[in-house]
């Protein structure tokens, strides 16, 4: 099903925003995928697989809105990110969860905050549910119960807006029961 979705997002983005579609990386293989997570002692999920599959993220130099006025992270930077982010721990970050382990920013706003794919079901259990990290709020907003749903949505922002009605700073939201709110302390 993801595979649909991505199809139907390819589809909207090469009509509704074509310059913003030749700023998309080249995507990545199973062999590239794999030396990722070889290199990070990590399993990249089936799903994440077939996004990065389409396309690896967008050329950062591109700072144009993929989502939620965020870019579309390319895989390596994201996972590298993450490793930064999870040498912090217990350091910088004494209070858990302000940032998990488990987490890799995949769609990030250039100001320290993310969209991000949670391995580990922080919360709720859920693995694969996107949960947003702010690095100077407490709020850990789960937003999606998966990357397919947060996808669907956003092919359906797409059917319902014609090319001259499209806002570069969109935000999809309302996914049924979502967003669930938590608070660190």
């Amino acid at each position: 099903m993801i595979n649909e979705i991505i199809k139907k997002l390819d589809e909207h983005l090469a009509t509704l925003r074509p310059e913003f579609y030749l700023k998309l990386n080249e995507p990545l293989d199973d062999s590239q995928l794999d030396k990722l997570e070889d290199y990070y002692k990590l399993e990249i999920p089936t799903d994440l697989r077939a996004l990065y599959k389409w396309k690896n993220g967008q050329d950062m130099k591109c700072f144009e809105s993929f989502i939620n006025n965020s870019i579309f992270t390319p895989l390596n930077q994201a996972l590298y990110d993450a490793s930064e982010l999870n040498s912090m721990i217990g350091f910088d970050f004494e209070i858990e969860n302000w940032w998990n382990e488990k987490w890799i920013p995949i769609f990030q706003n250039g100001g320290g905050d993310s969209i991000c794919y949670d391995l580990g079901g922080t919360f709720t259990g859920q693995q694969g549910q996107l949960i947003e990290f702010w690095h100077a709020d407490n709020d850990r907003n789960v937003i999606a119960p998966t990357l397919e749903a947060f996808l669907n949505k956003l092919t359906y922002y797409y059917d319902t807006k014609s090319k001259s009605d499209f806002d570069k700073y969109f935000h999809v939201e309302k996914i049924d029961g979502y967003p669930r709110i938590f608070i660190v302390e």
